[in-house]
């Protein structure tokens, strides 16, 4: 007979911690992805069409960047990054389904329903907690992924490591500096969020029911992963350049002696510059980047979480 731990659903903590511990895993292969993707997306800031470029394509950035900078300049940011996948993800997988339950159970549903405004509105709370939680590591991630002694693009920021990077930011900026951003970060989190968890339960749903895979496979994992990982590039890309050139802007100080952004007002103000000097095409800077980063991203992180929480599980109900 199986122990009453054997059905216990986990504790927010717990998949806190599995959904961080398999993101990790994730970003140690997408970080160089992640580099790529964040000079795009600053190459030619605010500039008209035609420019010179120093960097042609993807390939031409990871290709140049490690021939100039080595393995590290391709992993350069990768410990913060692995601090803020812990904190973001482990939001984002951690308080989703308690989230959805709660909001279920409020409006007089079973927990286990899946509906979809629900579902949709966990995801972006979810995302949007452990957008705040990470602010700023993803700032001086992004700000270290940006620098390049030899072929620089946007502005730069030059630090020695991550910890010489939160002190600076404060030294020079107090703790407006370390939040600076959030509400970018807050919207593109929200929207890769919304879709992400929603879509790959749905697809691993129709998959099981239908009877198209087993409902518990590894195939079945990594074919829900990639449909949640095309959807979240879609819909959250113009969010992420908004939310690089925000970061990773000079600062200018203002009349009452307060350190703001020298190019933007806040992530709508720079959609809005962008389109006008770049286009629509300015918003999916650095996409084919994006989804060299957020598919695999996506489908790791989904599938090891998945994977995580069953053998979590097969260890607490033996010992139980």
């Amino acid at each position: 007979m199986a122990s009453p731990s054997a059905h216990r659903p986990l504790s927010t903590f717990e998949s806190f911690i599995c959904g961080g511990l398999a993101a990790s895993m994730a970003v140690t292969v997408t970080n160089p992805a992640e580099v790529a993707k964040t000079r795009m997306q600053l190459q030619g800031e605010l500039a008209k069409v035609g420019d010179k470029k120093l960097y042609k394509n993807v390939l031409d950035v990871l290709a140049k960047t490690w021939r100039n900078e080595g393995i590290w300049g391709l992993q350069r940011g990768l410990g913060p990054a692995y601090v803020y996948q812990i904190l973001l993800n482990g939001s984002r997988l951690g308080f989703y389904e308690p989230l959805r339950r709660s909001i279920n159970n409020s409006i007089g549903r079973s927990g286990t329903d899946q509906i979809p405004w629900t579902s949709i509105v966990a995801g972006a709370a979810s995302g949007a907690a452990g957008a705040s939680l990470g602010n700023p590591l993803f700032l001086i991630k992004a700000r270290m992924q940006a620098y390049s002694p030899v072929l620089p693009v946007g502005a730069q920021h030059s630090y020695k490591n991550s910890f010489d990077a939160l002190a600076t930011i404060f030294r020079t900026e107090k703790f407006s500096g370390l939040i600076r951003g959030m509400d970018a970060a807050i919207l593109r989190t929200a929207m890769g969020s919304s879709v992400q968890l929603p879509t790959y339960k749905w697809t691993k749903s129709q998959l099981g029911s239908n009877g198209l895979l087993p409902s518990n496979s590894i195939l079945t994992y990594l074919a829900s992963s990639s449909v949640s990982g095309v959807c979240v590039c879609i819909v959250m890309q113009p969010a992420d350049t908004a939310l690089t050139r925000v970061y990773n802007q000079p600062t200018t100080r203002s009349s009452n002696g307060r350190l703001v952004g020298a190019l933007y007002k806040n992530p709508i103000d720079c959609l809005w510059k962008t389109f006008k000097t770049e286009g629509v095409f300015g918003w999916y800077k650095g996409s084919t980047a994006q989804f060299l980063r957020v598919a695999p991203h996506t489908i790791i992180t989904l599938t090891a979480n998945d994977i995580i929480l069953g053998l979590y599980k097969d260890i607490r109900n033996r010992e139980s």
